[in-house]
């Protein structure tokens, strides 16, 4: 049983690796109980796996607010887990899905694994909930880590190594690649043979393009035709297209909106370099980032900042370039860096689509999955005595 409240047609990168491992043949069986959101009917009618949906909906007049969605969802889960379906229960993450998985898993003699994303546990800081945070980890069979930085924060919060997986997301490699045509794009936006820099994602903050227009203009003093091309939508927009103003680009940043992802792929075949210079933001930091690796799947070299998980995503000086996401002299000096030394650029994109096709396919991470869900059914099988080693969860690599 998937328990997760993002989930397809919700969009996000989290949701998409939830919806590509479970819909794999490897997952047979698997069934998903996740939030109702619009255009789920929809999306559930061709899904492959039986999908559940619960209504996710606080109450401000509830203390706290979330309580009757805890509720709701440990009867929900209860009752599926209790017909003798299911084998284990995977929480998409902490609160509240792991926390209810955990309720449920123990009443039941079910084992629990939890996702782990990192921004989770830098970014909730009140008291109570960070409590029931770390106690939800350190009572899970199994914590699978996006990233180093996370199986680290997941290591000071007193999760036990032995039961933690670094696992990291992955790509539809068939999607992108060297037959994808970004010609198209390249029209659209009216640039021609001009550089080309491309961001992907949600317009917040701690992704760093606010950063990315601050350092245009140095950019532009060693790639004079620099362009710069932003996809997504987000709270934060209105301060991007301010800030191209004031910082007299506004005819250099091309803001897109919302792009299909079937169209996706042509966006980072139009480009010469990624680049998302993520920073922290109050706690609010970057798990891991799969738009690098539908970027390197591209075969385009990036561009990240140097907090949070990137550098699991990212590996500097070989598949692309770390900098100090906080400062904008430190990311133009890494954009030009890329755009005027082009065989260093090239070299690190073939580096990196090489990286994905080694293991960073979805058909890789739905093999290691499906193999910490063996181990972890089968100890759940075995006898349990006084003499019984602590819990370990072992996955080839």
């Amino acid at each position: 049983m998937v328990v997760s409240e993002l989930f397809s047609p919700t969009r996000g990168g989290t949701a998409v690796w939830f919806d590509q491992v479970y819909r794999s043949p490897e997952a047979v069986g698997s069934e998903v109980v996740t939030a109702d959101v619009p255009a789920a009917e929809v999306f559930d009618a061709d899904y492959p796996r039986v999908v559940h949906r619960v209504q996710w909906r606080r109450h401000p007049w509830l203390r706290p607010e979330s309580v009757a969605i805890y509720a709701r969802l440990l009867r929900r889960v209860i009752r599926l887990a209790g017909s003798g379906r299911f084998e284990a229960i995977h929480a998409g993450r902490v609160l509240p899905e792991g926390f209810v998985s955990v309720l449920a898993g123990r009443l039941l003699k079910l084992p629990v694994l939890i996702y782990a994303h990192g921004e989770e546990i830098t970014g909730w800081r009140e008291r109570l909930k960070r409590s029931v945070m770390r106690w939800t980890y350190r009572h899970a069979d199994a914590v699978i880590a996006n990233s180093s930085f996370t199986q680290s924060r997941l290591i000071e919060l007193g999760v036990g190594r032995r039961r933690i997986v670094e696992l990291h997301p992955g790509v539809d490699a068939s999607q992108y690649g060297p037959h994808v045509n970004g010609q198209a794009v390249r029209d659209r936006l009216g640039i021609n043979g001009s550089p080309l820099v491309l961001s992907v994602g949600r317009l917040q903050r701690r992704k760093g393009f606010d950063r990315v227009i601050e350092a245009l203009p140095r950019v532009a003093r060693d790639v004079a035709s620099v362009q710069y091309a932003v996809v997504g939508t987000g709270e934060d927009e209105a301060r991007l297209r301010r800030l191209a103003f004031e910082h007299n680009v506004a005819d250099r940043v091309h803001f897109v909106g919302h792009v299909r992802d079937a169209e996706l792929p042509q966006w980072y075949a139009a480009c010469d370099v990624f680049a998302m210079p993520n920073r922290d933001v109050d706690g609010d930091t970057e798990g891991f980032g799969i738009v690098y690796l539908e970027a390197a799947a591209a075969g385009r070299c990036a561009l990240a900042g140097q907090d949070g998980g990137t550098g699991s995503a990212v590996i500097d000086g070989v598949t692309g370039l770390r900098v100090d996401g906080n400062r904008a002299a430190a990311v133009a000096e890494g954009l030009a860096r890329l755009l005027a030394h082009r065989d260093l650029a090239e070299a690190m994109a073939n580096r990196a689509l090489a990286r994905i096709r080694r293991g960073l396919t979805w058909e890789s991470v739905t093999q290691r999955t499906c193999q910490l869900h063996a181990s972890l059914t089968t100890q759940n099988r075995a006898p349990k005595g006084p003499a019984r080693a602590p819990r370990q969860v072992v996955l080839a690599r």
